[in-house]
């Protein structure tokens, strides 16, 4: 079963087409990486199948259940959040943004990704007060905690180090191996086979080619 189809999906910005006519399935459990060089639109795409942009020609049709961890620090640093309550914002999406209330499971959840990243000593830090790896950490703990069928990555391992970015890996690997569908756009030439991932090339032209179809 799809949990991401693009059905002959356009997207442009100021009049310039950036993604033309691209068809395309993520299944249950597959695992998608989407490689190309800067200003190929492998960030469109990726805000294309979250629904947070809209297309200018075609379908994109996504399941609920999705945790997102962005390009940068998502626009957090703009909030005087703590690192805890950035983290276990990835549960309002469950219950929809007029619930106020986190439950006691919520709360679980987001204690066991932060102990999982080695965030969970930072809890009470401010969240604009992190160095860039903190802030990676964070951000993937908040998409776990919003991550029910889709778990979708924008460049998660820019700027942080070997022993950083292999942990990274290790989280989607498990998050795939259990089912859920992985989707990430990166410049890492080895992320695809580190991650068994099928490969969407977004090269030059404005239609993506997939490397497996």
């Amino acid at each position: 079963m799809a949990v991401v189809s693009f059905h002959d999906a356009s997207f442009a910005y100021g009049g310039r087409t950036v993604i033309d006519g691209l068809s395309l399935d993520v299944d249950e459990g597959e695992c998608l990486c989407i490689v190309g060089e800067n200003g190929a639109g492998k960030s469109t795409l990726m805000k294309g199948m979250l629904g947070l942009i809209t297309p200018s020609g075609g379908s994109v049709k996504t399941t609920s259940g999705a945790g997102y961890l962005p390009q940068g620090d998502g626009g957090w640093k703009r909030f005087p959040a703590s690192v805890s309550e950035v983290v276990i914002s990835g549960c309002l999406a469950r219950h929809g943004f007029f619930s106020p209330f986190y439950s006691k499971a919520d709360k679980s959840e987001a204690e066991e990704h932060m102990e999982r990243l080695g965030v969970a000593s930072l809890r009470d830090r401010p969240f604009l007060s992190l160095s860039l790896g903190q802030e990676r950490r964070v951000l993937l703990a908040r998409a776990l905690c919003a991550a029910r069928t889709l778990l979708a990555l924008d460049e998660p391992t820019a700027g942080l180090d070997q022993d950083a970015a292999r942990t990274f890996y290790e989280i989607a690997r498990r998050a795939n191996r259990s089912g859920m569908a992985v989707v990430l756009v990166s410049h890492d030439p080895d992320a695809a086979a580190i991650l068994s991932a099928r490969v969407l090339n977004m090269g030059d032209a404005k239609t993506p080619r997939d490397k497996n179809a």
